[in-house]
């Protein structure tokens, strides 16, 4: 995605939500698919000094604490250097104050040498009840300060910011700096001053820089009811709610008045399952297309056992690699993040959501939200009739889990093990099948297209190619952590997809 690798370089003083940013573009970053990594300053100090005194420490006359912060400095770059040349990576975040022009030129110099290109990020923030807030929220928990008060802490982080102060020197967009590339975030994100952008990949840091708010708000996310092709064990297509479905409809109903959501606002797709569940509402809701289910191409409406029969190299190809493997005629999970990126955006910046949406849809939007990698989003948890509340907090999300009692069939797929790589050559997102034989159903099916399961004669898919030699390696299967949702894992539950 990148020509040559980019560091992205914050600036600020301490409490300016640098870090939180930093967190979140990272998130971000990966998850459309650019490997990005945080390098945070403030860890390697703490293990030059093991134990924390006072704000002393950044008094700008301390010479010997400041030898030791600038050495702090050239290991990280060091280690910035290790990952972006060796380890895959292409974006590393030096996440620091960066607030004296000498900092920002030896860092300049380092990317200089190294032929990296450098994005600065400068978070300026003169409001102190945001910045009193910050403090509370975040460096009260901060391993500089155990076991002290939270009065105490606050005293001697705003003599550090003082210490800051002294000699910090913003971006000058006029003179001195007119030449770099920078984003300005003034007053968490009230104004921004943009700079001299270079690249796709700086384009696409702004655009996200520019639409995460600091707000207090929940997301919350739901499979339609269950659906009679959920019953038949079909994937995709546009089946309506089942008897059970439609009692899910109803105890969402329940949910939303019982928690009091009354300015909620409800999304769903524009497939009649997730409409017909939003409907029981009696609220107004919006229909994206963007939302609908993956693509399952010339597979749609068929059932893996089926798929497993009529295309047993399809079939296998998807469960070595199910992240990036694209059904023919239709998306892969790659392609489906790809398309979810503007639901992202706007579920950055609105108040309270109700997302009522579909299995590979809900994994894509969770592991955002989540962190998780794209081996392990196929495989994430996303059973029917269960509402997940996402509330972002300072450098995460904590995830409730409601199971509203209504009974449903269990459409997960396990991560395969011991999966044998077939002897073929990959077809996926990064090298789609191209021949002009490909064959494209129509996705919606309540005008009378006839269902795919009734064909007498499936699709014929383009001829092949073989080869030899097997790719890739064994998958084996992983856990999620288990703390990413009380339980909420990649192991036994969801879609058809």
């Amino acid at each position: 995605m990148t020509n040559s690798p980019t560091v992205i370089v914050m600036i600020g003083l301490p409490a300016r939500g640098k870090t939180y940013m930093s967190k979140k573009l990272t998130r971000y970053l990966n998850w459309i698919g650019v490997p990005t990594k945080v390098f945070n300053l403030g860890v390697y100090r703490r293990e030059a000094v093991q134990s924390y005194k006072s704000y002393d420490f950044f008094r700008h006359d301390n010479k010997e604490a400041m030898q030791i912060r600038k050495q702090c400095a050239l290991v990280a770059l060091e280690d910035v250097k290790t990952y972006l040349n060796e380890e895959g990576g292409q974006i590393a975040v030096f996440d620091a104050t960066n607030t004296t022009r000498e900092r920002r030129e030896l860092i300049l110099s380092f990317a200089q040498d190294n032929s990296y290109k450098v994005f600065f990020v400068e978070s300026l923030c003169d409001d102190p009840d945001v910045i009193a807030t910050n403090i509370l929220d975040v460096k009260v928990s901060s391993p500089d300060y155990p076991e002290r008060d939270r009065e105490s802490v606050m005293e001697d982080f705003l003599k550090r910011i003082e210490c800051y102060k002294v000699t910090y020197k913003p971006l000058d967009p006029d003179e001195h700096d007119k030449n770099l590339s920078f984003i300005q975030v003034i007053n968490v994100g009230r104004r921004f001053l943009v700079n001299k952008v270079q690249d796709y990949i700086q384009s696409k840091i702004v655009y996200y820089l520019m639409n995460i708010h600091v707000h207090s708000h929940s997301i919350y996310l739901c499979r339609h009811g269950e659906s009679h092709h959920n019953v038949e064990g079909l994937i995709g297509g546009d089946s309506e709610l089942s008897e059970r479905g439609r009692q899910f409809s109803a105890a969402l109903k329940g949910f939303v008045q019982e928690h009091h959501l009354s300015d909620l606002k409800v999304w769903t797709s524009q497939l009649r399952r997730t409409i017909q569940t939003a409907e029981e509402l009696g609220v107004p809701y919006e229909q994206w297309k963007i939302l609908n289910e993956i693509d399952a191409g010339v597979c749609e409406e068929m059932s893996y056992e089926i798929i497993e029969e009529t295309y047993p190299e399809e079939f296998a190809m998807r469960s070595q690699d199910k992240y990036h493997y694209r059904y023919q005629g239709g998306e892969s999970y790659q392609d489906l993040v790809q398309r979810l990126e503007p639901v992202i955006m706007e579920l950055e910046r609105q108040g309270n959501v109700l997302v009522i949406c579909h299995q590979a849809v809900m994994r894509c939007l969770l592991a955002y939200f989540l962190d998780k990698s794209a081996d392990d989003l196929p495989y994430l948890k996303c059973p029917l009739h269960t509402v997940l509340k996402l509330t972002p907090v300072a450098y995460g999300c904590t995830v409730d889990m409601f199971d509203l009692k209504v009974e449903a069939v269990n459409t997960h797929r396990d991560r395969p093990l011991n999966a044998v790589p077939p002897a073929f050559i990959r077809r996926n997102s990064f090298t789609p099948l191209s021949s002009q034989d490909q064959i494209k159903r129509p996705r919606m099916y309540s005008v009378g297209n006839p269902s795919h399961a009734r064909m007498s004669q499936p699709p014929t898919l383009p001829s092949m190619q073989f080869s030899e030699a097997s790719e890739g390696a064994e998958m084996l299967q992983s856990e999620v952590s288990a703390d990413s949702v009380n339980g909420f894992g990649a192991a036994h539950t969801g879609e058809r997809s």
